[in-house]
């Protein structure tokens, strides 16, 4: 896998690139490509590009892309192949551990016929314009949606290259192009058995009008696609040369340090910096609104400096919030009114007509996503441009905050974005980058701003706390008649997409309440927001299903106890309108031997969910010991529709069960005086090595579109998780972590 764009020794986009993208073409780029249509498919655009010294000149005609002279064949804006039969495909979304820059090369390779190690990777410049996803609103990697994206319109990329040498070729052998094939990296006239390599064929084929409509390969003929493909970017990262946004080095480069306001909203009131200045390798200290930064030699001087600072802080109002103070909040709007998310049948009617009633309260606290690598960004403010490296989800709206910070055009703003060590929602944020402008802008040389680990945890935006009211009514045989679910939390839509909130209802946070796939013939779903006083709130590796599914797959399983009825059947006799949820039910309760007699201290929970379009259902094996839970085993049924790279999914979904048990047993952000009291993986635990449970993952044959898979693991997990404590203590625990709690019950 090529890094593409940016040299491996200093960061900065290689003038001898065979892309011909260097930074000057790249503060253009924007500009050149606005008139464009995006969304799908582009067809008539091309990336400027040299070949033998000669640069391109291409013209975007109403029948496609004319090249004059010596160009690489690229009829669209995502593939790209040279004289020499290079191919390199622009990825729309960005790797950050979710396996996308080998599945996405697979729909391409799949469809223009060749090797899959013989593409190169570049990553996508910042444009909505040619990179848009519809399913996030946006150039985003997030929500499960990659291949879902990726699935239809990177194949037609493919299959328009394919199409374009193919025809290149048959009009050189003088022969109709339905004589001849594609086949690994050359066009074969099957009469003759002639052969032309793609290299020789890019100058005629980018002559060509790029194909508006071409056929995709029948899934019975796939050769790719479906197959158990090796990680394309696990040598490099094996051997130490894939470059992270950490591992970025320039010339003249500087580093600094962030302290933060201990207290969220506070503000920096003065700063003693002489301590700070005397230690070797410190250079200066920078004072931006809510911090303060120590610029040295090397990030181990900036460290020691930061710490030597003696700082007053103008605390404010966020002074007097507390983890206490934000649930008394949260538990009184839970008692006025919210706005309707679903409403099926006379809810009121059933619940006096039901013969037995339940009522619940589930809280779930704030979290911290603490990514593998640390937050950093590396930025360098000239007087008439700004350019920004950094691992991000959102690329555009990177350059938007280096615009908007700078004064400057968009367009004399670049980002060069890098392999992220981590992004579970983190990394869709851009306070780091704004930050890190801000710092930029008082240097007169690139600077790369690090946060410590305390400095992460402590000022992360978080996943929100939730508090959840939810009912049901229970007919003479325990079948739910009534059901009620009341949602009370922040709205992180509302800020980060804020056109998505229709008549005051979030979109994720009710997400899987509110379209369960069980059969609820009387149901209200409602939403109350509630936002924590100065906390700030964001995606957590699928927000709104992680909260909804432990809270109504838990609530599920107090059912069937009361039912009296063995938790998989209860759920079994729900599921009649839904084939593909009760699939997985049954195959995740045959494989995990459901049913089987357990030790003492033992148990074992389900859980079913659909969410992300993507089907799942998982058993959970833990043991209790003395308020210890040990997971022993994991078994996950999934149906995600037609699956691209098996290992891709099974590598994601014990990835989301490690994550998730994490997260249920020991991860909470707790606050007190407007401070969040954890500060390092010390107290914000997480799973070791040694407790990572076995995780058994059974993928189920599917011709149905592609579904997201890169957090149902996580969402499933905890639930099955919670239901298996119970079912080996009888303790119901409504609040997470559960760890804790057990201890102390």
């Amino acid at each position: 896998m090529s890094q593409g764009l940016l040299d491996a020794q200093n960061g900065r986009p290689r003038d001898d690139d065979p892309s011909g993208l260097t930074r000057r073409s790249f503060l253009k780029f924007s500009a050149s490509v606005a008139a464009l249509a995006g969304g799908g498919l582009i067809l008539g655009f091309s990336l400027p590009a040299r070949s033998e010294g000669d640069v391109r000149k291409t013209v975007i005609g109403g029948d496609g892309v004319e090249t004059a002279q010596n160009g690489v064949l690229a009829p669209n804006a995502f593939v790209q192949i040279d004289t020499s039969g290079k191919v390199t495909l622009i990825v729309p979304k960005v790797e950050m551990g979710q396996g996308v820059y080998t599945s996405i090369p697979m729909l391409i390779a799949e469809e223009l016929e060749v090797p899959l190690d013989s593409i190169t990777i570049d990553h996508a410049p910042p444009n909505e314009k040619l990179f848009f996803d519809p399913l996030l609103g946006g150039q985003l990697t997030g929500g499960s949606t990659s291949i879902r994206y990726a699935w239809e319109p990177m194949r037609r990329a493919g299959a328009a290259a394919r199409a374009l040498l193919i025809n290149a070729a048959a009009q050189q052998w003088q022969v109709d192009p339905a004589t001849c094939r594609a086949q690994n990296g050359q066009v074969v006239h099957a009469a003759t058995q002639r052969t032309l390599e793609y290299g020789q064929l890019t100058e005629a084929a980018a002559r060509l009008p790029v194909p508006s409509d071409v056929a995709l390969k029948d899934p019975k003929d796939f050769k790719i696609i479906g197959t158990m493909a090796k990680r394309l970017d696990s040598p490099e990262k094996v051997d130490g040369s894939a470059m992270f946004g950490l591992d970025v080095r320039l010339p003249g480069m500087v580093y600094a340090v962030i302290v933060n306001c201990p207290v969220f909203g506070g503000k920096l009131a003065t700063v003693d910096d002489s301590a700070a200045k005397k230690i070797l390798g410190v250079r200066q200290v920078v004072k931006i609104d809510n911090g303060v930064a120590v610029v040295g030699d090397h990030t181990w001087a900036a460290k020691r400096g930061a710490s030597a600072l003696k700082i007053t802080w103008d605390e404010g109002a966020g002074a007097s919030v507390s983890t206490r103070t934000i649930v008394a909040d949260l538990e009184q709007a839970s008692r006025g009114t919210g706005a309707v998310a679903r409403k099926e049948g006379d809810v009121g009617s059933a619940f006096t007509k039901a013969k037995t009633r339940v009522d619940a309260v589930y809280r779930q606290p704030f979290l911290a996503h603490a990514t593998m690598e640390p937050m950093n960004c590396t930025v360098h403010v000239q007087k008439d441009s700004c350019e920004i490296w950094v691992g991000t989800q959102v690329p555009t709206r990177a350059r938007d905050a280096g615009a908007k910070v700078t004064g400057l055009p968009a367009e004399n703003v670049a980002v060069h974005n890098f392999l992220l060590g981590g992004g579970f929602g983190r990394r869709l944020e851009i306070d780091g980058v704004t930050q890190a402008v801000k710092v930029a802008k008082q240097l007169d040389v690139p600077v790369k701003v690090t946060w410590t680990r305390e400095e992460d945890i402590q000022h992360d935006m978080y996943r929100p706390y939730y508090y959840d009211r939810i009912s049901a009514g229970l007919d003479e045989n325990g079948k739910p008649v009534a059901w009620r679910h009341r949602i009370v939390g922040s709205s992180i839509l509302s800020r980060f997409a804020p056109s998505t909130i229709k008549n005051g209802v979030d979109p994720d946070a009710v997400e899987v309440a509110a379209a369960l796939p069980y059969d609820l013939p009387n149901q209200l779903v409602d939403y109350v927001r509630q936002e924590p006083d100065a906390i700030p709130t964001a995606f957590w590796r699928g927000v709104g299903p992680t909260r909804g599914t432990f809270v109504v797959e838990s609530f599920i399983d107090e059912l069937a106890v009361l039912a009296k009825t063995d938790p998989v059947q209860y759920r079994r006799n729900l599921l009649d309108k839904a084939p593909r949820a009760l699939n997985v039910l049954n195959l995740a309760a045959q494989l995990s031997g459901w049913g089987s007699a357990l030790r003492k201290g033992q148990g074992r929970g389900v859980c079913v969910m659909h969410a992300f379009g993507s089907y799942f259902s998982m058993v959970a094996d833990v043991t209790v010991d003395q308020g210890e839970v040990r997971v022993n085993r994991v078994v996950c049924a999934v149906d995600c529709g037609m699956v691209v790279n098996p290992n891709t999914v099974e590598a994601q979904i014990q990835g989301g069960v490690i994550f998730a048990i994490t997260g249920a047993l020991y991860s909470e952000i707790t606050i007190e005086h407007g401070r969040v009291l954890q500060s390092n993986f010390t107290d914000y635990r997480i799973l070791r090595i040694h407790e990572a449970p076995e995780i058994l993952v059974h993928i189920v044959k599917s011709g149905e579109a592609p579904g997201g898979i890169g957090e149902p693991g996580t969402s499933a997990t905890m639930p099955a998780l919670a239901n298996a404590i119970y079912a080996a203590t009888g303790k119901r625990l409504r609040h997470l972590p559960v760890g804790e709690q057990l201890r102390t019950v």
